[in-house]
This record gives C-alpha cells, sequence and structure tokens, in this order.
C-alpha cells in the first residue's frame, strides 16, 4: 500500500479519533484512496466486539444504504443491456403492484413520492419477509406526496428495485450482485451474512454508557435496501470503481449519468442532491459522490471526489455517531494536507480538424475566443463551452450551457462567413462592422 506523508497520516487519525470519542464509537475503521490505490487506513476503538475485539481493515461491519448503490449497478446494467428503460413505469415489471405507475427513475432517485419505509414492524430491527408479504402490505394511500416533487427517500423503493433485476436476469438479487458487481470488482469480502472476521453491532446506553448489543437481521425482501456487510479494504475497491469504473460492471458514460443530480429536498438544494442510486454533495468547488449507510448497531460511509481522484470509507459499529460524514473530512484533510497539483503543461498536438475556428470570435458584440485545452476545442467568455468533431463543419458541445448542440461552420468558398450555435451567430467582427450578416 503506498502512503501518505506522516503528518498527513496524523491529521487523519486525529480525525477518526476524534470522531470516535465524541461520538462514543465502540470502534471505527476508516481508509483514503488517491489514484487508484488504499494510501491510508486508521482504527480507533477496543470494541469492534462484545470481548474487545481490535477494529481493523479487513473486519467486516454492517454498510446498510452503501448496499443500494450496488442495486443501483445491478438496474443500470439492465438498462445498458435493453432490458429496461428508467422511464418505465415499475408496474411494467412487476405488474398488479401497488405504486406500479411510478418509474425506475423515480425509485433510483427516490422522486416517487413513496412511503419511506414498508407497512408493519420496523424491517431494519425485525426478520425480513419474503417479496410477496412485503407487497401485499404496501398500500399507495400511505405516499408521501405526488411524484417528481421532492426528493424523499424511500427503503421500500430499493426494495422492489431488487426484486425486478431478479425477474429480469432470472437469478437471485444476491447471486446478482456477486457475479456481476463483486467479483469482476475483486471484493472478496463483502457478504451477505458476517463470515469471518466481524464486528458486532451496539448501541450506547444514554446514561450508564453500557454497550446495549443490537440484532442483526436478515432483511429478506429489503436485502436490496441495506443487507450487505463489508470491510474498509473492500469498499476502498468499490471507492475506486466510482473514480475509475470498470467497464465489466458499468460504462464509464453510465457512472457519469448516475452521478448527475435527478431530485433533491427543496431544504438543502444542490449542496446534498441524489442521483442515480448516489448522494450526492456540493462543496464548491467539489462535488462528492457515494452513500451513507445504517442499521442496528452499523454506520457507514463512501464518498469519492472523481475529479480529484479522491475518496474516503468509514465504518464503525454504533447505532448514533459521527461516521457517514467522516468520508469527506478525510478527503478535505488529504486534500489540504497533500494538494492536488495542476495538471502539468504540455505544448498542443496539432489539431485533426477546427484548427481554422481558433482565435477571437463575437456574438453580437461579446468577445469570445475559441482555443484548444488538452486536445480539445474549447469556446470561454459570454457562451462557455468545449466541442468535439462529428463530421467536417460540424461539432458538438460537450458540457455547459450548450452541452449536446451543434456548432456549424458556415463558409463562403473556403472562407468562414460565421459560426453558428444552436441559432447563436458568432463572427470575427463585432456587430455594425459586418455587412448583411443577416442574409450570410
Amino acid at each position: 500500500m503506498t502512503s501518505v506523508r506522516p503528518d498527513t497520516a496524523a491529521a487523519l487519525f486525529a480525525g477518526i479519533a476524534a470522531a470516535q470519542s465524541e461520538g462514543k464509537l465502540p470502534s471505527v475503521n476508516a481508509g483514503v484512496v488517491r489514484d487508484g490505490a488504499l494510501v491510508w487506513t486508521g482504527s480507533r476503538g477496543q470494541f469492534a466486539t462484545v470481548d474487545g475485539g481490535v477494529p481493523g481493515p479487513d473486519v467486516q461491519y454492517r454498510i446498510g444504504s452503501i448496499t443500494k448503490t450496488l442495486t443501483a449497478v445491478l438496474v443500470l446494467q439492465c438498462r445498458d443491456d435493453g432490458l429496461l428503460a428508467l422511464n418505465d413505469a415499475v408496474g411494467k415489471h412487476l405488474p398488479g403492484i401497488a405504486f406500479g405507475d411510478r418509474t425506475i427513475r423515480h425509485l433510483l432517485a427516490h422522486s416517487g413520492g413513496m412511503n419511506a419505509e414498508p407497512e408493519g414492524p420496523w424491517w431494519e430491527r425485525s426478520p425480513g419477509v419474503t417479496f410477496d408479504q412485503l407487497t401485499a402490505a404496501m398500500d399507495e394511500s400511505q405516499a408521501v406526496g405526488p411524484a417528481d416533487r421532492r426528493h424523499h427517500y424511500s427503503n421500500l423503493g430499493y426494495g422492489l428495485l431488487g426484486e425486478m433485476v431478479a425477474r429480469l436476469r432470472g437469478s437471485s438479487w444476491l447471486e446478482l450482485v456477486q457475479e456481476r458487481i463483486l467479483d469482476p470488482l475483486e471484493m472478496r469480502r463483502t457478504t451477505y451474512f458476517p463470515s469471518g472476521s466481524s464486528a458486532q453491532g451496539f448501541s450506547v446506553h444514554p446514561f450508564s454508557g453500557q454497550l446495549v448489543e443490537e440484532p442483526a437481521y436478515d432483511a429478506g425482501a429489503m436485502a436490496p435496501a441495506g443487507q450487505l456487510w463489508s470491510t474498509i479494504e473492500d469498499l476502498a475497491k468499490y471507492a475506486m470503481f466510482w473514480i475509475d469504473p470498470v467497464y465489466e460492471v458499468l460504462h464509464r458514460d453510465t457512472v457519469e449519468e448516475m452521478a448527475a443530480p435527478m431530485a433533491a429536498d427543496p431544504r438543502e438544494g444542490l449542496t446534498a442532491s441524489y442521483g442515480l442510486g448516489l448522494r450526492l454533495i456540493a462543496d464548491d468547488p467539489h462535488v462528492l459522490v457515494g452513500h451513507t449507510g445504517s442499521m442496528p448497531g452499523f454506520l457507514a460511509g463512501l464518498f469519492v471526489d472523481r475529479a480529484r481522484r479522491l475518496g474516503a470509507v468509514a465504518l464503525g459499529n454504533a447505532t448514533f455517531g459521527r461516521v457517514a460524514s467522516l468520508p469527506p473530512d478525510l478527503i478535505d484533510t488529504l486534500a489540504t494536507y497533500e494538494p492536488i497539483l495542476p495538471t502539468e503543461w504540455l505544448p498542443e498536438p496539432p489539431l485533426a480538424q477546427g484548427s481554422d475556428l481558433l482565435g477571437h470570435w463575437y456574438w453580437g458584440n461579446t468577445p469570445l475566443t475559441m482555443s484548444v485545452s488538452a486536445g480539445i476545442l474549447q469556446l470561454t467568455g459570454g457562451l462557455t463551452t468545449r466541442f468535439s468533431p462529428l463530421a467536417p463543419d460540424l461539432y458538438q458541445g460537450r458540457d455547459g450551457y450548450l452541452a449536446g448542440e451543434k456548432l456549424r461552420v458556415i463558409r463562403k468558398g473556403t472562407t468562414i462567413t460565421h459560426l453558428n450555435i444552436a441559432t447563436f451567430v458568432l463572427t470575427r467582427t463585432p456587430y455594425g462592422l459586418v455587412d448583411d450578416l443577416d442574409q450570410a
């Protein structure tokens, strides 16, 4: 394992030590990844187990709702393989079900207005039920609002998604998780039940300060929402996947789609929004993606900064405490102590197409500049975007306001008269200095 500097390691350890002490955590584990490698791990606390077991990067903890991200990956794999569309009604694939008019996208983004929990006893503290029992208790009168109104977290929706992918693939949800995610990513210590060295879930009595053992039931039909157990080392591999997607699991474009904001709570806005199975945290100018997790006696967090290629994971065996929020803090500590260096500048190679577009342009009287950055045409100024060539004299916006829009080069003979970008006309000189532009 590559490592961080001693002062960085000391600061990272101080962060988890403070969380363990302030939150009265029986134990906490954490790890930091950078550029495709686990570069630091740390543990604090003496009660991973009842008899005083010591925490460590290979000790299993329950990861709670981080499980949902794996369920979401299975759904997007089905979409990419043509087995479903995200705008399909759930009832198309689960006939006769309550909330069947909600779309798959709604369930992934928690934007369907569904109730948060299944009817009946609290599922996290009760033996799991079958899917038929789960759906028999579902009642649309429990909806919290109409679809597309706001982000409202629904564990129930992910129980439905897990069953849906199982039916589409003809295998159990667990078999699909194993074969299509865990095996390709070599996550050998992520399991349905605890296996080998594993932690006991605890809560801490508010007055006596004594440890109270928490149950760990099989979640049954709700397993796709929060069943799995994992380790710091395995979750580090998973964090790296979100930074550098493995094509065997998901195409990079699909990961980008999952990491785009789809729904938000109006009280929090884009500072804390939700994509397709992923939480998004805006920390201007950076964006973190990942998920938090909790089950009785366990807390977990995994977040990555895909642009800076940094990530952090944390696991603890307590019902309450600062564990899920540790990864963003650890990422910030790492970036503060060992700043990401700017990309070294190198001379640009010759462009295969578009060199005659370089230089100054004007949108009306607004000055713009077309230049090259990392081999890509880049327009800056009042309109800012990058462009990829599609055909001779035809380009497409890659990002910004003009993402997806076409740039057409208009010529008279071999001379460029103007550029047309989604009806925006760009000329080499400002308005008033070009005759008959409207007839060009």
